[in-house]
C-alpha cells in the first residue's frame, strides 16, 4: 500500500497494490499493521456501505460524541470525497480535502476524528463503503451545510440530490463551540 498525506496532512490518501490478469483483480484493502507503521493507530468496529445515484450529495456528517475516523472507498463508480477540518485549535479549521474514489483507482481516503465528511456521486451511481473506528450515535451526530459559503466546495454535481436533514444543517459559523473538536 502506498500512504501518502494531503494537504491537510491528518487526512491520507491510500492506494492498495493490485494484481490484475485474465480473471481480473486482487487486492488487500486493509491491513491494520501497515495502517499502523503509516501513524494510523485506528481499531474500527463498524462497516457501513451506501448506495447512492448521480448528484447526491451525503453530509456533511460527524459525532461529536463518539467521534468517528473513517476509512472510506468506493466499490462501484466515482464519488468526490469530501473531509472538512472542525478542529478548533488546528491551522487548517474550515478548510477541506476532496478526493475522487473510484472502482477504477482503487484508491481509499483515511480521514480522522475532528472532521466533518461528505461525498457527492459524480458516476450514475455509486457504492461506497466505509470503515468507523467507533460505533454511530444518534445523540451525537452533527453536520455542516453542503453549500456552506465560507467552505466553498465544488461539489461537482449539477442539481444536487440531498436529503431533508441535510439541507437542514447548520453552517460551520452557527455550530456551538461545545459542538466542535
Amino acid at each position: 500500500m502506498n500512504i501518502t498525506a494531503t494537504r491537510i496532512p491528518d487526512v491520507k490518501i491510500i492506494e492498495p497494490r493490485v494484481f490484475e490478469d485474465d480473471r481480473g483483480y486482487f487486492y488487500e484493502a486493509y491491513r491494520e499493521s501497515v495502517l499502523k507503521d503509516a501513524g494510523i493507530d485506528k481499531h474500527f468496529v463498524q462497516d457501513n456501505v451506501s448506495r447512492s445515484y448521480h448528484n447526491a450529495i451525503r453530509g456533511l456528517h460527524y459525532q461529536i460524541e463518539n467521534p468517528q475516523a473513517k476509512l472510506v472507498q468506493c466499490l462501484s463508480g466515482t464519488i468526490l470525497d469530501v473531509a472538512v477540518d472542525i478542529r478548533k485549535e488546528s491551522k487548517s479549521f474550515g478548510n477541506y480535502v476532496a478526493i475522487k474514489l473510484s472502482d477504477v483507482s482503487k484508491r481509499m481516503l483515511y480521514i480522522p476524528e475532528g472532521f466533518a465528511h461528505g461525498f457527492s456521486v459524480l458516476s450514475d451511481e455509486a457504492i461506497v463503503a466505509y470503515k468507523c473506528s467507533d460505533y454511530y450515535n444518534r445523540e451525537g451526530e452533527r453536520g455542516i451545510r453542503w453549500d456552506d459559503p465560507t467552505i466553498r466546495i465544488n461539489w461537482d454535481v449539477d442539481r444536487p440530490i440531498l436529503s431533508e436533514k441535510d439541507r437542514k444543517l447548520p453552517l460551520l459559523s452557527s455550530v456551538n463551540e461545545e459542538d466542535l473538536f
